[in-house]
């Protein structure tokens, strides 16, 4: 019980990496909200953990403003916010990447963020201090790809480098509020993505992109799970301004 009465949000906390996270958290006794645009998903892993849920655009302020009030109805206020849903743009030379999908990757991997911090950190701020001095946490859900790029991601790359330096910049700024801002840094993994990162989910395809990982798999899931639950919780709490990597070894 490492996260007992954490009251967390997990945005894209219906697949993938989040909800990974979502189980974990549950399983360490968590309060968590899980915000997807995907109703069916959200309710599905709802009610597989016992989680709330809602549906979330993160891209609209509205929505975020409305996904933050139900947390502090549903759960009493906000201990963990986790920025996990992302998108990508199919591989392609930069200057083919339609405008409209750089419009998305900035307003879900970027935009999301500042929208989600925006509302949720003067919560933080009015929490009581728990281990520590810490009130609070915030974990971005970075990638591998804003440390060591891959080819025809320009803008994906970009946009996760974006999230470690907000990560860094917001973790020097909040640790006086005794909040810390974290990150993770997965390898590509067993997600809805992984096939739009590679543009075609073929066993070639899968070998070439296994070769660059170290120790031999995909990030799974359970891996960013295990990760946050440690970030979050008060084990790390003089850990701030980390971006963490989740990776078998790419980056290295």
């Amino acid at each position: 019980m490492r996260l007992a009465n954490k009251r967390t949000i997990v945005t894209g906390g219906g697949s993938g990496f989040g909800e990974g996270i979502v189980r974990k958290f549950g399983a360490e006794g968590a309060k968590v909200l899980i915000a997807d645009r995907d109703e069916a998903a959200a309710r599905r892993v709802a009610e597989a953990t016992g989680a709330s849920w809602i549906r979330t655009d993160v891209a609209s302020a509205a929505d975020v403003k409305a996904m933050v009030r139900s947390a502090v109805e549903r759960l009493g206020g906000v201990d963990i916010l986790i920025n996990n849903a992302g998108v990508t743009h199919l591989p392609a030379p930069l200057e083919e990447v339609s405008e409209a999908d750089f419009d998305r990757i900035v307003a879900v991997n970027m935009k999301a963020i500042y929208l989600a911090m925006r509302e949720v950190v003067p919560l933080m701020k009015g929490n009581a201090k728990g281990t520590g001095g810490i009130r609070g946490v915030v974990l971005n859900m970075a990638s591998t790809a804003g440390v060591s790029p891959r080819p025809r991601l320009g803008w994906y790359n970009a946009s996760k480098g974006w999230v470690i330096t907000a990560t860094r910049a917001n973790a020097v700024e909040l640790a006086p509020f005794g909040i810390r801002v974290v990150a993770l840094n997965p390898v590509a993994g067993e997600t809805p993505l992984l096939k739009s990162f590679m543009g075609e989910d073929t066993p070639e395809m899968r070998a070439k992109f296994l070769s660059t990982i170290p120790i031999g798999r995909f990030s799974q899931p359970e891996d960013l799970g295990n990760a946050a639950c440690y970030l979050c919780s008060d084990e790390a709490s003089m850990i701030t301004g980390v971006a963490m990597e989740v990776d078998g070894g790419r980056c290295i």
